[in-house]
């Protein structure tokens, strides 16, 4: 009998049983044709037909629910798996991740279950974790988070507009046209530069007795301690860069120099904003060393009030010239010829990733140390790619 058959045959019989009691109820009638209560036989007889329906009534139910399940198209099913898989697989890689680091499951279960691809005693960790470590980056470094990103592999050729152009000629010229004549040509002045690959790689230990401990958020520390480490590096490289490598802001062509080598005047800070345009001011900020914010904090205008004011809107950091001032102890102090502030749109900075950041753990390599190792590789460069957004302050050469 098939299933439709039954809930048919069930659903007869459960009507038949109602038939009954509604004839029960209908012929409760004294002798003068007025309503009387059962009797004790017949409010038992009544109520084991309403046991009897109401058994029926939930068997139908449940085979009518079987029945849709059955029915309901497999690609459903396989669609509504899938985003189950999706919704719970944070948890679970986090979970499998913290269980591989703590040794607690096989290095064959947590592979299989959150693909932790293993090579010469090293496994890659889950996506999820490395897409905190990257996303917790952003969140500290403000210089990388405002600059232009760019994800592609290999060299990237990005058009690159100087601060000024050579020559009188305008990069396009713009004429009044007549009907019928010839529009002359002009051509633009972009060049391009191109973003390459450099590798850099941070590695980081994790005490086993840490490990070890239970109460212990290890998953947050790797995250925190990683994002940490390549935020600090990638905020240096975007500022001050490394010779025949990453150049980052300290290329910078509109520069001042200040009138003294380790000493900034207001007058200096005002000359420095108006290098750049306005169409670039809405977003622009300052960088520059703690111990140059400490001096500018001391300045003062003709009114004796202080330059540098606490930003009270955002509850934290400084606002100069009505811009957020931003502090990096990568930043140079007060010196002949440094490079003492950075001031503009970030989004002149063109930094590029490769798509793929490699996280992996180390578990046996520093066995002999009680220690587990995550090491991450990732490639990446950064160039300015608008000249006009950015300008810096220079320190008088001795």
């Amino acid at each position: 009998m098939t299933r439709d058959m039954r809930i048919k045959a069930l659903t007869e019989k459960m009507d038949a049983i109602v038939e009954q009691m509604e004839t029960m109820t209908a012929s409760a009638v004294d002798d003068n044709g007025e309503e009387r209560a059962f009797s004790e036989e017949e409010q038992a007889t009544f109520n084991d037909l309403q046991e009897k329906a109401t058994n029926l009534k939930n068997t139908i139910e449940a085979e009518e629910r079987a029945r849709d399940l059955e029915l309901k198209p497999v690609e459903q099913k396989v669609e509504e798996k899938k985003e189950m898989t999706i919704e719970e697989r944070a948890i679970a890689e986090e979970r499998a991740f913290a269980d591989y680091l703590r040794g607690v499951v096989s290095e064959e279960r947590a592979a299989g279950d959150v693909n932790m691809a293993k090579a010469d005693g090293a496994a890659t960790i889950p996506t999820t974790i490395a897409n905190k470590i990257i996303t917790k980056v952003w969140d500290i470094c403000p210089i990388a988070a405002r600059a232009t990103r760019y994800n592609a592999k290999g060299t990237l050729s990005i058009p690159y507009y100087p601060a000024t152009v050579s020559g009188a000629t305008p990069d396009l010229a713009m004429a009044y046209a007549a009907e019928f004549s010839e529009l002359e040509s002009t051509s633009g002045k972009f060049t391009s530069i191109d973003l390459q690959a450099f590798l850099a790689g941070v590695l980081t230990k994790v005490s086993k007795s840490l490990v070890n401990n239970s109460q212990f958020d290890i998953v947050g520390f790797v995250v925190d301690h990683m994002a940490e480490n390549i935020a600090r590096w990638l905020e240096r490289e975007c500022l001050i860069g490394t010779a025949n490598k990453i150049t980052g802001l300290a290329a910078a062509t509109q520069t001042m120099e200040a009138a003294a080598a380790a000493a900034v005047t207001a007058d200096e800070l005002i000359d420095l904003q108006g290098m750049v345009k306005d169409a670039f001011q809405p977003n622009a900020c300052w960088i520059m060393a703690p111990s140059t914010r400490d001096a500018i904090r001391k300045l003062k205008d003709g009114e004796e009030r202080y330059l540098l004011a606490p930003d009270y809107r955002e509850g934290f950091g400084y606002m100069l010239l009505g811009k957020p001032v931003f502090v990096s102890d990568n930043m140079p102090a007060l010196g002949a010829g440094n490079k003492e502030i950075f001031y503009g749109d970030l989004s002149g900075l063109a930094l590029k990733f490769s798509e793929d950041i490699n996280i992996e753990v180390l578990r046996e390599r520093f066995a002999t140390e009680h220690a587990i190792g995550v090491v991450g590789y990732l490639e990446c460069d950064a160039k300015i790619e608008n000249e006009q957004k950015i300008a810096v302050l220079v320190g008088k050469a001795s």
